[in-house]
């Protein structure tokens, strides 16, 4: 073999070596590009302070601001009935009539007594008038002018006593005909036309109205939270309620505190409120049961997290954090009330950290990530 033919055997054999290497290059930079993956796209929130309202849920019961049973004041027969079973009736509306005749005449008689003792009264004047003048001349003596006018002392009471009677009589009267003290629901009549009434103590109950503008809801109220509203709240009275009933959580009703008892419940712990509410659609009615949010009177700033951030690691909660490395973070929190789709943080966070809220059951702590605002609705809306 010449020196020529192996000189090119030679670079032969090199070419080959440098395909080879660049060929193993090649598959080990994609071999280590397939071996490490992009970073994980995460969607994160901003921590930042809100103003927000807290509340409280209750359980209570609904009751009438104003209710009546209607009793006869004078006996009677039933004459009249004039409402329909449940009607909606109005202040001073006629409900009964009670047989007015006795009632009316006692009244006129009462009218004519009246005339008659001021007749004699005019009469007795006219007699002490007279009987002046003639003790003025000496011509009787002192005891006709006290007849006299002791007779038309007696003259005025039985005035007085007439007009008495007839204010009685004239109330009587008008017990005769029973009207609606306030404007409400009635019940249907437990009595009816050509029964007799009577107005004793133990008399029997007519119907039964119900205010229903306005209603209250009663509820207890734990110590904690009844201490915490007298103390923090100027005006517990400004303290918001909301109601929706057992049965229909759709619609909402907005009121205010009335009153707290005076005293604590030692049994339960508890002390009963008492919330006043309009009665807006006429749904509300008195025995239903309702759930009851109580609001402070005031916002307080609170961070914020959504649910859907926070993960559970045995008895503790935690979420992740990115900090300026874009590294996830774990970090353990201590949360407060449920505030509609989040949790109020109490502990460990600040303003201004990015939380992690998609994902957090694939990340690990200290893996890097690719951060991304969130991208729908960045708070709740604060009522």
């Amino acid at each position: 073999m010449s020196l020529v033919t192996v000189i090119k055997n030679r670079k032969h054999v090199n070419s080959l070596l440098v395909a080879f290497l660049a060929v193993n290059v090649f598959a080990m930079t994609s071999y280590a590009d397939m071996a490490a993956p992009p970073p994980p796209t995460v969607e994160v929130i901003e921590i930042k302070a809100e103003p927000i309202r807290v509340w409280s849920a209750f359980s209570g019961t609904l009751s009438a601001v104003d209710i009546a049973e209607i009793k006869a004041q004078v006996g009677g027969e039933i004459t009249q009935v004039l409402f329909e079973d449940g009607q909606m009736v109005k202040k001073g509306q006629r409900l009964f009539v009670i047989d007015p005749r006795p009632y009316e005449a006692a009244y006129k008689r009462s009218q004519a007594q009246l005339a008659s003792a001021q007749s004699r009264a005019k009469l007795a004047k006219d007699e002490l008038d007279r009987s002046k003048k003639l003790v003025a001349s000496k011509l009787v003596s002192e005891s006709v002018y006290d007849a006299a006018r002791n007779d038309y002392n007696v003259a005025i009471a039985a005035i007085n006593e007439a007009e008495s009677v007839l204010v009685q009589t004239k109330l009587n009267l008008d017990y005769a005909f029973v009207t609606a003290p306030f404007d409400g629901r009635i019940s249907r009549a437990e009595l009816t036309v050509g029964n007799i009434v009577q107005t004793a103590p133990n008399a029997p109950v007519l119907a039964t109205i119900v205010a229903n503008d306005k209603l209250y809801a009663e509820f207890n109220v734990d110590e904690r939270t009844y201490i915490k509203a007298i103390r923090t709240e100027h005006d517990p009275k400004a303290m918001p309620v909301e109601l929706t009933l057992a049965g229909d959580q759709d619609v909402v009703y907005h009121g205010k505190i009335h009153s707290f008892d005076n005293q604590l419940d030692r049994a339960s712990g508890t002390i009963r409120a008492r919330a006043i509410f309009d009665n807006t659609d006429g749904v509300l009615t008195p025995g239903m049961y309702a759930n009851i949010r109580l609001g402070s009177a005031s916002k307080i700033d609170a961070l914020l997290i959504p649910q859907k951030a926070i993960g559970t690691n045995q008895d503790k909660k935690f979420v992740y954090i990115v900090d300026q490395t874009n590294t996830a973070v774990y970090r353990e929190v201590n949360l407060g009330i449920s505030y509609q789709d989040s949790r109020v943080v109490l502990s460990g966070l600040n303003v201004g950290d990015r939380v992690i809220t998609n994902g957090i059951a694939h990340i690990r702590p200290n893996t890097v990530v690719n951060p991304l605002p969130l991208a729908v609705a960045q708070a709740p809306d604060l009522p």
